[in-house]
């Protein structure tokens, strides 16, 4: 291997995405496959993306499986870890990309969308590092957790109120549980996206909004799902990120930076 392959290779290690089946997750699980690990695909109802997915990591001679699963019911991470453990017997990495969003306005938001968002966002991925973050332990040699956060975390972003609390708690909970299992040599971090235009966010993108996103983008323009490859390779890697953890990662075109 050459230093770069030894710093960021993946060789041997054994990932698990859920929300794999997505435009974000699945372009990460296929960079994590590329990169050497064996990828476990976590889909809810997209069972076509997680199977477009696997195929594009088996076509670059990787190992991918993939497995049905509701993010927020427990039972159901906990049935996708059983069977990951059947075919590969321990996991590395975990990377937590599900997502759902509304453009609902704040008084009209009832209690069901609300908790809908929040299920998916923050308590399914709760729920994960709960049931993968045991395993780690059990395992007994570390392991990397990265939560999928977005800029809308810190800067909340009009029109989709409920999801930036979500992400806001992806945060908080993400540097809990680096304080809590640093330890363990359990690293725990968060990517925080920019502007990547998805399924779950393209209603929303209107030419009006698109040009204020791209006002407040130094780059001025969005970004592709491609650019998340180096970002989630180098979090996952025990090398080159052996001492990085309670950490949020902007991939956002220089969005957190802008001010007037």
């Amino acid at each position: 291997m050459t230093y770069v392959e030894e710093l960021f290779s993946l060789q041997d290690k054994v990932a698990v995405v859920i929300g794999g089946s997505g435009v974000l997750g699945g372009q990460m699980a296929v960079a994590l496959g590329r990169a050497g690990a064996r990828v476990a695909i976590i889909y809810h109802s997209n069972k076509e993306g997680a199977l477009e997915h696997q195929k594009l990591i088996e076509d670059h001679n990787g190992e991918a499986l993939i497995c049905q699963a509701n993010a927020s019911e427990k039972s159901d991470v906990e049935r996708a870890r059983d069977a990951i453990i059947d075919q590969w017997g321990r996991v590395d990495i975990l990377v937590n990309a599900p997502g759902i969003n509304s453009t609902t306005p704040v008084l009209e938001i009832d209690e069901s969308e609300w908790h809908k968002i929040l299920d998916v966002n923050l308590k399914g991925i709760f729920l994960a590092c709960q049931v993968f973050g045991a395993l780690m332990i059990d395992q007994g040699d570390g392991g990397s957790i990265i939560n999928i956060s977005s800029a809308s975390s810190e800067r909340p972003l009009s029109k989709v109120f409920t999801y930036s609390i979500s992400k806001a708690g992806v945060n908080n909970l993400t540097r809990f549980l680096a304080r809590e299992w640093a330890p363990q040599n359990i690293r725990v971090n968060a990517l925080a996206p920019g502007f990547f235009p998805a399924e779950q966010n393209r209603k929303i993108l209107t030419e009006e909004r698109r040009d204020a996103i791209f006002g407040h983008t130094p780059m001025n323009r969005y970004g592709e799902p491609e650019e998340l490859d180096g970002a989630i390779i180098y979090l996952a890697s025990a090398n080159a990120a052996s001492f990085v953890t309670g950490e949020v990662l902007f991939v956002d075109g220089g969005y957190m930076a802008m001010t007037i």
